[in-house]
């Protein structure tokens, strides 16, 4: 296709419809996986700098004098200090690969991978934004910001795409300082750029996560005889008549990128998990949820 092509009409027009048609139904099932998470937790409840009271402890050795609550103090034979619940905003980035290898599904009964890591991305944004902090997307030229209107930017801006090719590499545009970030991709291009980030990221005190999103077909390599494999784009292809004959070593490659990217985030202070698109994604971000809480430590 043409770039004159591109920009006709009649593309553009096909292209904000089925905008229009897919953005509720992502923000719809970025609320309902949300709201799963908030239900089952009580709020951040951590000490902090802020006004709301959260709760008395013990004082210990190192504890300034001047943070001694002494009329609760009084009531009793120790010394207590007054904790206020965490409150300063922070900025959470999220990352989202949306190159040709993250459409790919291996039945109509499950989601892409894509789909699944823009909603899983959409969660967390829901969860930031009702923690009183600050999203944004690493691929946008633009600072994270708060608030509802931000949301549906992020939505917008995931639809839209970004990324070319077979396989995404990150490039971060915005890292705030002593920010949080997370990245969703398969990660089955180039591991080193992705290694280059989290020591750049680390650079700068951006801790975060990284979560490879897999399709269960990806793992199990259920393939024999005569098969062909071509790349998502259509740049790569490759055709056997033994195809289980490479299951081995396949699974034995898959095996080495995992814990290639496990020693990276190790190395940087940054967590690493997988998902499966069969699998619900309640327990993935629920586990994210409590792995920002603890990078932000």
């Amino acid at each position: 296709m043409s770039q004159s092509a591109l920009h006709t009409p009649d593309t553009l027009r096909s292209r904000s419809e089925a905008l229009a048609g897919t953005l509720p139904a992502l923000m719809a099932d970025a609320q309902h996986l949300a709201a799963t998470v908030l239900l089952g937790t009580h709020g951040r409840k951590r000490a902090g700098t802020g006004d709301e009271f959260w709760q008395y402890r013990p004082a210990e050795a190192g504890d300034a004098m001047r943070s001694i609550d002494w009329r609760r103090s009084a009531r009793s034979d120790g010394h207590f200090l007054r904790q206020t619940e965490w409150q300063a905003a922070q900025s959470v980035m999220l990352g989202v690969d949306d190159a040709a290898s993250m459409t790919f599904t291996g039945a109509k009964s499950r989601p892409s991978k894509l789909r699944r890591a823009q909603t899983l991305a959409m969660a967390v944004g829901i969860l930031a934004v009702h923690g009183g902090e600050r999203v944004g997307l690493t691929h946008l030229n633009e600072p994270p910001r708060g608030g509802r209107g931000q949301l549906m930017r992020m939505a917008q801006a995931l639809m839209d795409g970004h990324e070319a090719g077979d396989y995404g590499v990150p490039r971060p545009k915005v890292m705030p300082m002593g920010s949080r970030a997370v990245f969703f991709s398969d990660f089955l291009g180039d591991p080193a750029p992705i290694e280059e980030v989290l020591g750049r990221a680390a650079d700068r005190g951006v801790k975060g996560a990284l979560v490879q999103v897999l399709d269960p077909d990806e793992e199990a390599f259920p393939y024999d005889g005569r098969t062909v494999f071509e790349s998502m784009s259509g740049a790569i292809r490759f055709e056997t008549l033994k195809a289980k004959s490479l299951r081995e070593e396949y699974l034995g490659r898959l095996a080495e990128r995992k814990d290639r990217l496990d020693r990276a985030t190790r190395r940087t202070g940054w967590r690493f998990t997988i998902h499966h698109t069969d699998q619900p994604a309640e327990p993935t971000l629920l586990w994210l949820y409590r792995a920002l809480e603890k990078v932000r430590a």
